[in-house]
């Protein structure tokens, strides 16, 4: 946890309120009991009812101080434990969201919300724990042993025998249920992650009647979640009745050899009674610092689930400042690049080049798991490649900003992802300055303007998380409208019009190539009636290209094009293509 005790600097001053508050809660405290010893040696015994009055006005004063620095030292610790958690979280989350994806996958997504909640609530309990009790607590302890001593040093061997009792508890009781504090945490993770993956693939375990299949794996990891909590809390709850047979016992005990002393000498009732209280003074700080011990380990773990998420270093790293001048036309320029996954011993792509000029279309076919969605995803960087390099505007993407390399691309994933909000929101989410007329030509020209004006609030109709109150052809046209609104010199199409009908498909194409007459497109495809047109198509294989060209050309030439081709159209179609193909090519 000392890691982060660094998100503390900025709350220095009311720290330093905290303890003055503190001290001055404990120093009022502690002189109650030797004012109550006082009123029965000088007050009581003797029968003087001035002396009472006086020192009795005196202790209601310092009762009355004692209890607003408690208000206040509660006050300031509470306000700085929940700032301090809450800036915790935002760390963890600037974190994540800078991360490439690579590194996410060292995480899972499960185990990210559970340290980003779960975890960070645990720091924030300890902490307000730490700050109300850490200074509270060892002094109100020395305090009180000095304090007793000096009252009824006869006595004082009674704290000792107390203080190794409770000491000696507090260490069993760590020792049983340390180590179940990790194994706790992974088995929240594992809760959050059956929990989010059956709420996200709700219509697939229906589809398939799977719902007791889920159902026995969530109870099978709730079931040994519960019996680890079963044993940690019985292990936990030991503390109340072996702290409270040491602390009645030590009363006990002082009661006894306080009463034996009284026989020989009545005046010791007061320092008796004082001692008594110095003694439950420091019983219940040695209980409190126990609560804290106990709860330290516990807090340790979380501290350090939260510390291996800030400590995780991106793999890919942009500069501060773009080095190099990019040309005015927008270019996308693949050299020899290769690419392998972290730990993989194949490679998804291998000595790719090619060269996508603006105001062309340049599409990427071939069969699942050939490469195609790995490929576009390294223009932005959300993969480095391993060998090789990319150009974009004739400068390598490596000695881009990561603010100017983005605000170049527009892209569209292949599953269509839209966020809490409205259908404006999500439309200019890329663009947040646009006008209301980009807003409706990007709309109309994702073939999106005529379901939207259908909508009951139309632009500012409401939009669920994930976009799951609209189909999916709607999400991909909302997807590809905030691209368009973004105006980007490149636009990366990942299988973005997968879920379009074919009219649909050729509508928001045509409607789209004016728009993109000074950009460069890259698209990926699996119909090869949707890039029939395209400038250039790169048809790859086992992440190699095996061809490139226009479609014509790769249908007289390139084999696996022929293949993909055969498997989309009849062999009478197919005959007619490929005879046009030989003609056209041949002439």
């Amino acid at each position: 946890m000392l890691k982060l005790f660094k998100f503390l600097k900025p709350y220095w001053w009311q720290v330093l309120i905290l303890v003055l508050f503190t001290a001055a809660q404990v120093w009022t405290t502690l002189r109650l009991p030797a004012l109550m010893a006082n009123i029965i040696n000088d007050g009581i015994v003797p029968g003087d009812t001035d002396y009472i009055w006086q020192t009795g006005l005196k202790m209601m004063g310092l009762a009355a101080i004692s209890a607003v620095a408690s208000l206040v030292s509660s006050y300031f610790s509470a306000r700085i434990g929940t700032s301090y958690a809450r800036d915790i979280r935002n760390a963890i989350f600037t974190k994540i969201i800078n991360l490439n994806v690579l590194d996410i996958r060292d995480f899972s997504t499960a185990s990210l919300l559970t340290r980003t909640t779960n975890d960070v609530n645990q720091v924030q309990m300890t902490t307000i724990m730490i700050l109300s009790m850490m200074l509270r607590s060892p002094l109100f302890c020395i305090i009180s042993i000095i304090m007793a001593i000096q009252t009824a040093p006869d006595m004082s061997w009674i704290i000792v025998v107390g203080a190794v009792a409770i000491l000696g508890s507090v260490i069993l009781i760590m020792s049983l249920v340390i180590p179940k504090f990790k194994i706790f945490q992974n088995f929240v993770d594992r809760i959050t992650l059956l929990t989010r993956e059956n709420l996200t693939g709700l219509r697939v375990i229906r589809a398939f009647n799977n719902e007791e299949l889920e159902k026995k794996k969530f109870e099978k990891a709730n079931d040994a979640l519960t019996k680890l909590l079963i044993y940690i809390d019985r292990i936990l709850e030991l503390q109340n009745p072996l702290i409270n047979i040491i602390f009645n016992g030590t009363t006990l005990l002082c009661s006894w050899i306080g009463i034996s002393l009284l026989t020989k000498d009545f005046a010791y009732l007061g320092n008796m009674t004082a001692f008594a209280q110095y003694v439950t003074h420091v019983m219940m700080s040695f209980l409190m610092m126990s609560i804290l011990f106990v709860s330290l380990p516990r807090a340790n773990v979380s501290a350090g689930r939260i510390n291996a998420v800030l400590a995780k270093k991106s793999k890919i790293i942009f500069p501060s400042k773009t080095n190099g001048v990019p040309t005015k036309i927008p270019s996308v320029e693949f050299k020899n690049v290769s690419f392998s996954y972290p730990g993989a011993s194949e490679k998804v792509l291998d000595d790719i080049s090619f060269t996508a000029r603006a105001g062309e279309t340049t599409a990427f076919i071939g069969s699942t798991g050939s490469g195609k969605s790995t490929l576009i995803n390294l223009v932005p960087r959300f993969y480095e490649t391993t060998d090789g390099d990319i150009l974009v505007n004739g400068v390598s993407i490596k000695d881009y900003a990561k603010t100017d390399l983005i605000s170049r691309i527009g892209f569209v994933p292949q599953r269509g992802m839209l966020f809490a909000g409205t259908v404006e929101s999500n439309i200019k989410f890329g663009a947040p300055n646009a006008s209301d007329l980009q807003m409706h030509k990007a709309a109309e020209i994702a073939q999106a303007k005529n379901f939207i004006e259908k909508l009951p609030d139309k632009y500012k109709s409401h939009i669920a998380q994930g976009g799951t109150n609209v189909s999916g052809g709607q999400k991909q046209r909302l997807s590809i409208a905030r691209a368009i609104c973004k105006n980007p010199e490149i636009y990366i199409f990942d299988d973005s019009f997968s879920a379009l009908d074919m009219k649909t498909d050729k509508k928001l194409r045509e409607a789209l190539k004016p728009v993109t007459s000074n950009a460069v497109v890259l698209t990926v495809a699996q119909r090869v009636s949707s890039i029939k047109d395209a400038e250039q198509i790169v048809v790859l294989n086992n992440g190699k290209i095996v061809g490139k060209g226009k479609h014509l050309e790769l249908l007289c030439k390139c084999q696996v094009y022929q293949e993909i081709v055969k498997s989309q159209l009849s062999d009478s179609e197919y005959d007619l293509e490929l005879k046009l193909a030989r003609k056209v090519v041949h002439a």
